[in-house]
């Protein structure tokens, strides 16, 4: 069943009870991106896990890419509003990449680095979980620059600026540092089902007007 079929007028995603409160489907994948696309070469690419680790790991492609691979599909919520369902990403699981660094049991939280500036923080239990993949290809296609090449964080039980393109480090951490939104009023762990979009002291008005800029996908 294609993720936008219908039946009437009702959305079979609707029906089905996919889409969290507040969205609407969309069809393609929008760019959407604070400043500009880098231009990154797989040669001096390379990507980390530091911080409260036993052993830190540093990967360059070629490592990166002898890692165990998994194919995931999985819905995408902005908090923009539009939703993209059934996904198909192909990649490594984030807690693959992890076990290599062995992280302490006192990191709870994670700030994801990526080239271009960008950050985002994440509660570590969250990207341990078996869905959650560095993804290289999306619906049978390497992954383009605007999407996040080579690889792109996704984090299907977040909004969507949570999955974080150009991924080129996890600094796990005891304490949440906000990333490049969160610092700027997104909440600290938006999931989409609760409608987290926002964190709670803050005027969501404000927020409403940045917010068809401010998606990292």
């Amino acid at each position: 069943m294609s993720a936008v079929e219908t039946k009437g007028d009702v959305p079979a995603a609707l029906r089905s009870g996919r889409l969290p409160p507040g969205q609407k489907l969309e069809s393609r994948l929008p760019v959407r991106t604070f400043g500009r696309t880098p231009e990154l070469d797989p040669g001096s690419w390379r990507l980390g896990v530091f911080g409260l680790v036993e052993e830190p790991v540093a990967l360059d492609w070629e490592q990166f890419s002898a890692l165990p691979r998994a194919a995931v599909t999985s819905d995408l919520h902005c908090v923009t509003q539009w939703s993209r369902l059934d996904n198909a990403w192909e990649g490594v699981r984030f807690r693959d990449l992890a076990a290599l660094a062995r992280p302490l049991a006192r990191a709870r939280f994670a700030t994801v680095h990526c080239y271009g500036g960008f950050t985002a923080s994440m509660d570590v239990e969250a990207l341990m979980a078996d869905d959650v993949l560095l993804a290289t290809r999306l619906d049978g296609r390497d992954l383009s620059p605007d999407h996040g090449w080579p690889v792109r964080l996704v984090v299907p039980s977040r909004y969507a600026w949570k999955s974080a393109k150009w991924v080129m480090g996890f600094e796990l951490t005891a304490e949440e540092t906000p990333g490049f939104y969160e610092r700027r009023g997104y909440h600290r762990r938006g999931d989409p089902w609760t409608e987290e979009r926002f964190w709670p002291e803050l005027d969501p008005a404000f927020y409403l007007t940045i917010a068809v800029c401010s998606d990292s996908l």
